[in-house]
């Protein structure tokens, strides 16, 4: 997938330009993004703000290193199981 050149700050900040009453058609043109690019950004990042994204990532970095921590802890279990019935 092509990375945005825009980051979730330049987002939320081209998403207050529309709050302010800017009209879209303005708002693409200057930025040069198209309107299916606007309304997806809009239906995921509209009303957030930035601090409250900056969390959002630090939370979903937190998930994932949390799901990994549980996958090995889950993995060694089954094979501490698994060694202790072999030798019953």
């Amino acid at each position: 997938m092509k990375k945005s050149k825009f980051n979730e700050s330049q987002i939320v900040a081209i998403l207050k330009e529309d709050e302010a009453g800017l009209p879209v058609a303005q708002i693409l043109r200057k930025h040069g993004i198209s309107h299916a690019t606007f309304y997806k950004w809009k239906s995921k990042y509209g009303g957030a703000s930035v601090a409250e994204l900056k969390r959002l990532k630090e939370l979903e970095a937190e998930n994932s290193k949390l799901k990994r921590m549980f996958a090995d802890l889950a993995l060694e279990n089954a094979a501490i199981k698994e060694v202790l019935s072999r030798k019953l």
